[in-house]
């Protein structure tokens, strides 16, 4: 049966707390739906990065939410404007029914805004949208029920390379308390520094950490952090989301122990797959993911724009001089001009 139409697409009062709790018990009752979906998140990322948050509910004669569609109004002196489903998220789209309602929602709310682009980043293309499901692939898979069965779910080469980790003396500790999270920022900080990448505002771990179902694991050796993840928990599902490790963790397998210890750290909060989020078509971090046993999966993205569409992905050629030069910087210059570049990324 079809479902009826939506009567309109409207903007949601996100400072409304009924407002909200409807948002969130559709989101987590529809099919394909992610913690980007989430109204904490736009908030969290309007809190930590001073972009704007908007966010558009379609909704049927009796009042019921069709669909939502969250966006984020980001706007950079470097990378250009443009409203983008979800900032700082990997997924967001269009989530239940109402495709063409919110996607022509989106771009008449861009166009009022000044923004010359919307991205949809998951979810259904709509019709004429330049789609892309080439450049990103998605990895996820379930949980196995204890930690023996997960090392049998890791293929034969990698999981070698857990049993060594789990040889090290290293220390795991979880949490979600200031200290923890500036220990992970500074692990974070310095594993994007050397890819090349800048680091995010510290205020935007600190309010997703505060606003959502989000903790830290950290693995410690001698009393160090060598590797640390902060992770979101949705619908039983867990997103290991701002990860990295520093040049001592190569060695202690440091990363490897992380996420083994992340899995067994999920299931006793109760969770039963894992989603190792999105990497880029033909990279290492791909290629890792694929080693730990998940299978690739394409993620489709779309985009409408006036013109050319803003470019932020940072294997793009003409940004190759720009990744160089970022990891030669110093720590402290790095992390110091870092987030005033990375907050127009999104």
């Amino acid at each position: 049966m079809t479902a009826p139409v939506p009567v309109g697409v409207r903007e949601a009062n996100l400072r409304d707390p009924g407002e909200c709790a409807r948002i969130v018990a559709f989101v987590e009752a529809t099919d394909g739906s992610a913690p980007f979906h989430l109204p904490a998140w736009s908030q969290a990322v309007q809190d930590g990065c001073g972009q704007r948050a908007h966010y558009l509910i379609a909704e049927r004669a009796s009042g019921a939410i069709a669909g939502v569609l969250p966006l984020t109004e980001m706007r950079s002196p470097l990378f250009g404007r443009a409203l983008v489903s979800t900032g700082f998220g990997v997924d967001g789209g269009v989530l239940g029914n109402s495709l063409e309602a919110l996607a022509d929602g989106a771009w008449n709310l861009a166009l009022r805004l000044g923004c010359p682009s919307v991205e949809l980043r998951g979810g259904p293309a709509p019709d004429g949208w330049v789609s892309d499901d080439q450049s990103y692939l998605g990895f996820a898979r379930d949980l196995a029920k204890d930690d023996e069965a997960e090392l049998l779910a890791i293929p034969r080469k990698q999981r070698a390379e857990v049993r060594r980790a789990l040889g090290f003396d290293l220390e795991i500790v979880t949490g979600a308390d200031r200290t923890l999270l500036a220990e992970h920022y500074r692990v974070y900080a310095e594993s994007v520094r050397n890819l090349g990448t800048p680091v995010f505002p510290a205020k935007l771990f600190r309010s997703v950490a505060s606003m959502m179902d989000a903790d830290v694991l950290t693995v410690r050796h001698e009393g160090r952090a060598v590797a640390s993840v902060l992770s979101l928990y949705f619908n039983g599902t867990v997103y290991p989301y701002w990860g990295g490790g520093t040049e001592a963790a190569r060695g202690l397998r440091a990363n490897d122990r992380m996420y083994f210890a992340l899995m067994a750290h999920a299931r006793a909060k109760g969770c039963t797959r894992f989603d190792f989020g999105r990497s880029k078509t033909g990279t290492g971090a791909a290629a890792f993911k694929k080693n730990w046993g998940f299978t690739p999966e394409p993620r489709l993205y779309a985009k409408r724009s006036n013109g050319p569409a803003r470019e932020v992905n940072p294997l793009n050629p003409k940004y190759a001089l720009m990744v160089r030069t970022w990891k030669k910087l110093p720590l402290w210059a790095a992390n110091a001009a870092g987030p005033w570049i990375s907050r127009g990324l999104g």
